[in-house]
């Protein structure tokens, strides 16, 4: 089974090899005519040369970690904006009005060609990004292609329009960036006066609540432990100055029981006994204070001066007795009118005169006392009124803080922007380089008489093919066996040959010669014209 189908496939290709053989020139004329036909108009077409510019796109010069550009819009988005500028009605017509471009012409070409010469330039220029190899999302250059009639002309156009585009990316660049510096300036200048307005809040909170700001607790804490540290001192003060008046007016009591004592012979008990007892008890009381305190404590230290003062009195009034006692053996007459040494007035005077002076400095501790009790207070209602000056507080310099914050960050920005603007206008940051500057074509663009030829010849092929298959389907006869066994139910006996005479197989093989003549032209012509299409482009 399989070798027949294998046979029957054989042999269906015998049998288009014959169709093929039987209606050749069926195809061989529509393909050289077509061919021709389609070769000799691609020459009355208007010839296009193209011309190419390479333009790089160049970063800044100094790093971006020093100064930060203005402009960060990428590459396609800035040549696309660039491309509507310059492609624009008013950039376009005053290049084709300068170099006379787009012609009005008369007959088959002006059908051809549409009517706007502004709309025809756009068709006819080409903008292609380039990709370096290996980073095929990077975008570092693009070609700038302009195509027209003319080489010269293709040339000058192209080198116009890559100025346009390497001039209007400076100017753009320029002008981004001094827009985004004025607009940082006009920011911050309204940073920096809702910035003065909150200052002006705080001066005037902290000078409405000078005393009890959070910022001056501390002090206030301070100067409030000082000022009750002075006020116990004071009371400490106050408290012994009392106990020295006690003492001295105790002492004053006794000294004038001393004098009816040295006018009452009989008297049980002298002054210097009465001062020896107290200064036992204040040897005592001494004792039993640096049992609990050191020698540096004020109630130490007043024991030890109370104690001083009263042995030195006791010395003075036992000098007194005893010059008294020398003064009645040598002179009778040294004694008063009322029986007193003459030296004691000067004693009791001295008693006194302390005692004015222990008054004198009691008052003044207690006046100390009242000044210290009224700061006091005064700091007490500070401290006091310091958590909701606090609160107050907080709120207002919420705002400050903000207003700084924002301030401080619109001034970096505006020196980072002064810098990237300094940078655009020396031409320093991003800019457009050109690489290849507009190349003058050698050979047309556009016809490509070579495809257009290998056109030509694909369409008279087809034209053959149709015209062979439509033959084939209207003229309908029997070229072989096979076809009459499928069409007869008898089997074939006798096949009879075509029995030509000696002049008939002459002009047969004269036939045969001169089919294979113009065969052989007709490929040596469409030869000979692709070669020449492919060698002159």
């Amino acid at each position: 089974m399989l070798d027949d189908l294998q046979d029957q496939a054989q042999r269906s290709m015998a049998d288009y090899w014959a169709i093929a053989v039987r209606r050749r020139w069926w195809i061989l004329l529509p393909l050289f005519v077509c061919w021709a036909a389609v070769w000799s108009g691609s020459w009355l077409l208007p010839s296009t040369y193209q011309s190419d510019a390479l333009i790089l796109v160049e970063q800044q010069k100094v790093p971006e970690q020093y100064v930060v550009p203005n402009v960060t819009v990428g590459l396609q988005d800035r040549l696309q904006s660039l491309t509507q500028q310059i492609l624009s009605r008013t950039r376009l017509q005053a290049t084709i009005d300068r170099f006379h471009l787009y012609p009005k012409r008369t007959g088959l070409s002006g059908l051809l060609e549409s009517g706007d010469p502004v709309e025809q330039m756009r068709k006819d220029i080409q903008i292609d990004l380039v990709q370096p190899p290996g980073h095929p999302n990077e975008l570092t250059a693009f070609k700038i292609r302009y195509s027209t009639g003319s080489p010269e002309l293709a040339q000058k156009v192209n080198s116009e329009l890559t100025s346009l585009f390497i001039d209007e990316n400076l100017k753009s660049q320029e002008a981004l960036s001094e827009g985004t510096t004025a607009f940082l300036a006009n920011e911050l200048a309204a940073a920096r006066a809702k910035l003065e307005e909150q200052e002006a809040k705080v001066r005037a909170f902290k000078a409405q609540h000078l005393g009890d700001l959070p910022s001056q607790l501390e002090t206030n804490v301070q100067i409030l432990s000082g000022l009750q540290a002075q006020l116990q001192s004071t009371q400490r003060g106050l408290d012994g100055a009392k106990q020295q008046k006690l003492y001295l007016e105790s002492l004053l009591q006794q000294y004038r029981s001393v004098q009816g004592a040295q006018t009452t012979p009989d008297s049980a008990t002298t002054p210097p006994d009465a001062l020896g007892k107290q200064l036992q008890d204040l040897h005592r009381k001494l004792a039993e204070a640096r049992s609990v305190y050191t020698d540096n404590y004020p109630d130490v230290v007043a024991l030890k001066d109370e104690i001083a003062k009263t042995e030195k009195l006791k010395k003075q009034i036992e000098d007194q007795i005893a010059s008294n006692r020398d003064a009645d053996q040598s002179e009778d007459d040294s004694k008063s009118p009322e029986g007193t040494p003459a030296g004691t007035p000067t004693t009791m005077m001295q008693i006194q005169s302390q005692l004015k002076a222990n008054q004198l400095e009691i008052q003044n501790y207690q006046q100390r006392e009242k000044i210290l009790e009224s700061q006091i207070s005064t700091y007490q209602a500070r401290l006091n009124l310091t958590p909701a000056t606090e609160q107050q507080m907080a709120e207002i310099s919420r705002g400050y803080e903000e207003s700084k914050s924002n301030y401080n960050s619109l001034l970096q920005k505006q020196m980072q922007s002064q810098l990237a603007t300094s940078l655009e206008n020396r031409q320093q940051g991003e800019t457009f380089r050109l690489i290849d500057p507009a190349s003058l074509p050698e050979r047309p663009s556009a016809p490509n008489h070579l495809l257009v030829s290998l056109g030509g010849l694909a369409a008279g092929l087809a034209v053959g093919c149709g015209l062979v298959a439509l033959l084939e389907i209207i003229n309908v006869r029997v070229w072989h066996e096979s076809e009459l066994e499928g069409l007869v139910p008898v089997r074939v006996l006798v096949g009879i040959p075509h029995l030509g005479t000696p002049g008939e197989q002459g002009q047969v093989a004269k036939r045969l010669w001169m089919e294979r003549g113009a065969v052989a032209a007709m490929f040596i012509l469409m030869l000979a014209g692709n070669v020449y299409v492919f060698l002159k482009g």
